[in-house]
């Protein structure tokens, strides 16, 4: 955008409304055509420019809504839910074969039986095959696009490409490494060579002795495939708003914990340094759990009664409860309300934004033929009315708005009597003799002017009799009021 300023004006003169209503609703016009369509027939730059503008109030300007909304509902949402659905459907795969399936035990080969085993190695097949070779694939072509326009940042001697910036590249590609680290230590492949009756059996040596360390990957796998989920709340403006608030206010809640782990090693060594009995706090790993678990509640009263036989050991943890229980996790209530409030005004419009974000994304993708019949069903080319029988202009879409959402007082449309050839002269609107300026500038001085003459008319009376200033006065008073009304027609 070359000139922010201007947009505001630009969007307003984009909306006509019509000063009568019917039936409580109100008729308004957005001339959007070439917010929509550009030149060619595509799809037009201006959602790219807005979102690189980045403004959240731009974006919740009731022509970009309408523009946003109206491509977003008839084009895009079906790709985008396309899309969500493949990866929605290899999430509930990479669960069965990670979590329902599996069992873990030294029971497992005689609670297990072969057709199960067989079923576990094929969704875990499914996985390694189609997702992991579609993200290494999708990866794999973005970084070399990187290195080849040289869209890279260089941190002393390792480029990194710049599309890991976006955060849900940058958990897929944990995911794509996380999936690869899968794959190296899959238990039934360190158990093909072993001697069994089971084909896919995971009970070998070779197998157990990987699989606490796999199960650890595929723990990780399922918390970023869940994660990589969240892209589906831009389905529904509030749920995204919330999604969108939540990562605004991490940053205080990963403050308020760091804060907690130094106050935690803290009194680890302070407690350690006293001279007590405890067996709860008997060492460094036992008094940092035992004060986590202070702080969350996780001890019962009765563990605690030992302290009282150490006076120092019970105050040093009164005084840890104090700074973690009371105000740690007081300050962390204020800090987040203080966040949600800065962000609650602008949470929309940042929803708003990232819809946008994904509309530019999915745009391409849709098929020429799809878009066509998108364009047609708008029928921008048609003019749209004014009122009933009215016919205005082309190149908009009309909406039904409650009567008293935008009060209009006054035709935005300035008609003028005559012949409608373009050939004829544009009509000059008639200047009055005072504008809005000019009234009260003109009304000031009848003021001044009234105040004046009062002033003499007093400063007469008060030389003269009683019966003389009473008349002056009254005379005077007439003469202002013949005066005032006089100015007044005048206005």
């Amino acid at each position: 955008l070359d000139a922010p300023p201007l947009l505001p004006t630009l969007l307003k003169g984009l909306v006509w409304r019509s000063r009568t209503t019917e039936n409580g609703l109100r008729r308004v016009n957005y001339y959007v055509q070439h917010l929509i369509i550009d030149g060619e027939g595509g799809f037009a730059k201006a959602t790219e420019w807005l979102c690189d503008f980045e403004e959240p109030k731009v974006m919740c300007d009731s022509v970009v809504a309408l523009v946003t909304d109206t491509v977003w509902s008839q084009v895009v949402f079906h790709n985008f839910l396309f899309g969500k659905a493949w990866f929605l459907f290899t999430l509930m795969v990479f669960c069965v074969g990670q979590s329902i399936l599996t069992r873990h035990g030294e029971e497992e080969d005689i609670t297990t039986s072969q057709e199960q085993l067989l079923i576990v190695f094929s969704l875990r097949a499914f996985i390694y095959v189609f997702a992991m070779g579609a993200m290494i694939r999708h990866h794999v072509a973005l970084v070399w696009r990187c290195f080849k326009q040289k869209d890279v940042t260089w941190y002393k001697y390792f480029p990194v490409p710049n599309y890991l910036w976006s955060w849900q590249e940058f958990l897929g590609f944990l995911l794509t490494l996380n999936l690869i680290m899968m794959l190296c230590l899959e238990p039934v492949l360190h158990c093909i060579n072993a001697a069994s009756d089971d084909l896919f059996s995971q009970a070998c040596k070779e197998g157990q002795s990987v699989k606490f360390i796999y199960s650890l990957f595929s723990s990780v796998g399922i918390v970023l495939f869940a994660l990589l989920l969240t892209d589906l709340s831009v389905l529904s403006t509030r749920v995204s708003a919330f999604v969108l608030v939540c990562r605004r206010v991490l940053s205080e809640l990963f403050i308020c914990i760091g804060a907690s782990a130094f106050l935690v090693v803290t009194f680890t060594f302070a407690v350690c340094a006293l001279e007590q009995g405890d067996e709860n706090f008997d060492g460094l790993g036992r008094s940092m759990l035992h004060l986590v678990q202070l702080t969350l509640g996780m001890v019962a009263g009765d563990d605690n009664d030992i302290l009282q036989d150490f006076p120092a050991l019970l105050v040093a943890a009164l005084i840890y409860m104090i700074a973690s229980s009371v105000f740690l996790l007081n300050m962390l209530v204020a800090q987040l309300t203080c966040a949600y409030q800065a962000t609650y005004d602008d949470m929309v419009g940042y929803a708003r934004l990232n819809r946008g974000r994904i509309i530019v994304e999915t745009v391409p993708s849709v098929s020429t033929k799809r878009w066509e019949r998108f364009v047609n069903h708008l029928e921008l080319d048609q003019p749209i009315e004014f009122g009933e029988g009215d016919i205005g202009l082309a190149g908009g879409i009309q909406v039904l708005e409650p009567a008293s959402l935008n009060i209009t007082t006054v035709d935005m449309i300035k008609r003028y009597g005559g012949t409608t050839s373009p050939a004829a002269q544009w009509p000059v609107e008639e200047s009055t003799n005072h504008d809005e300026m000019d009234k009260f500038e003109h009304l000031e001085k009848v003021v001044e002017k009234a105040l004046k003459r009062m002033a003499k008319i007093t400063k007469g009376g008060g030389a003269t009799s009683g019966a003389s200033g009473f008349g002056s006065s009254m005379a005077g008073a007439s003469n202002l009021d013949s005066s005032s009304h006089s100015q007044s027609d005048s206005l």
